[in-house]
């Protein structure tokens, strides 16, 4: 018997859309954070009459939608020509100096070589207060340098500024001028309920699945973990590790043996949200992201300031996170590579 002979075909799988179980995906409706959006929409609203608006504190656990709420808010901005949207990841952008640079990505100013900091910032200024602009500064606990966010309280004329974080108490250790000028409201994110958390997973898996395939008893099992956890992500990671299991296995139906498998691997849970990776393995997903079907020593290439060793340590941690695939090569002088894609892809190297 040939070892593909029970396996599922080349043009079979469990999968339909399997980016709708990514973290970054974005859906058109975020269900059950109307009122938070609601407020934000308010806070926002002055800049629509081109006068400042106000700045607002995003608070509450991992995986309740704060960015993902506040992602859809900017979307629906897009519609307003007036208005400059910049969105900031500050764990991966801890810096005075990464902020203004990746600002100055965001807005299209290229000559930021050779570049100090403050000239980056004059030149933001510029361009910024030609309209009005809405800045988030998500995972606002990491930044290192909270001058960044008195700056733009003190240089930029007509703003609203977000800080999303998953602890308040961070403000705690900001400057005292820098809070009395800051004025912040806040907004508190509150767990979802079970009802809630399975309607949200529903959806999802109903986007991301082949119609049929996952067995209720095994979805009731993924939901009622989520719940006990109270993180989104947490079901997303479940539902897409229940259906690499059972292609694994050659199963055309997920099932509650599948859904259990995937609970076990919990304790490793920590390395599967892209949040909580070193800025080395977010530059490596980014990386592979852009470049997807790049071999190992083309993507190394690629990442700065990082040896062989550490790259191929990350390489690992990123796939056995599921969060890259790895399909093996053949190099033109005959050697073994392997090419890289970002999320789930199929290969018959998987199995």
């Amino acid at each position: 018997m040939s070892l593909f002979d029970n396996m599922l075909k080349d043009d079979e799988s469990l999968f339909l859309n399997p980016e709708h179980l990514d973290y970054d995906y974005q859906p058109k409706l975020v269900p059950f954070r109307e009122q938070e959006q609601q407020y934000m929409a308010l806070c926002i609203k002055p800049l629509l009459q081109n006068r400042n608006g106000k700045n607002l504190l995003i608070y509450g656990p991992p995986g309740v939608g704060k960015t993902v709420s506040t992602k859809h808010v900017l979307r629906e901005l897009e519609q307003y020509e007036n208005i400059i949207q910049l969105y900031i990841n500050c764990w991966k952008k801890e810096t005075k100096h990464k902020i203004a640079l990746e600002i100055c990505n965001q807005i299209g100013y290229k000559f930021t070589h050779n570049k100090n900091t403050d000239q980056l910032m004059n030149e933001i200024k510029n361009r910024l207060n030609k309209k009005t602009c809405v800045l988030i500064l998500d995972e606002a606990d990491k930044i290192e340098d909270s001058s960044i966010i008195y700056y733009f309280l003190e240089d930029i004329y007509k703003k609203s500024i977000f800080l999303i974080t998953n602890n308040k108490e961070f403000l705690l250790k900001l400057d005292q001028r820098l809070m009395s000028r800051l004025n912040i409201d806040e907004i508190s994110f509150k767990p979802y309920t079970e009802a809630q958390t399975r309607d949200i997973l529903k959806t999802r898996k109903d986007y991301a699945f082949v119609q049929n395939v996952f067995d209720e008893e095994a979805f009731n099992i993924i939901v009622q973990k989520t719940a006990e956890l109270n993180d989104i992500r947490t079901g997303l990671y479940l539902l897409k590790e229940a259906g690499n299991i059972a292609e694994n296995k050659a199963s055309r139906k997920i099932t509650q043996e599948h859904a259990t498998e995937a609970i076990s691997k919990l304790k490793d849970y920590k390395t599967k949200d892209p949040s909580m990776l070193d800025k080395y393995e977010s530059l490596i997903l980014e990386t592979i992201k852009q470049n997807p079907g790049k071999t190992l020593s083309e993507i190394s290439k690629l990442i700065p300031d990082i040896s062989y060793k550490s790259f191929s340590r990350r390489i690992n941690n990123l796939t056995s996170a599921n969060l890259i695939t790895k399909e093996e090569t053949t190099t033109e002088t005959g050697g073994k590579s392997f090419k890289l894609y970002t999320g789930h892809a199929r290969k018959l190297s998987d199995y």
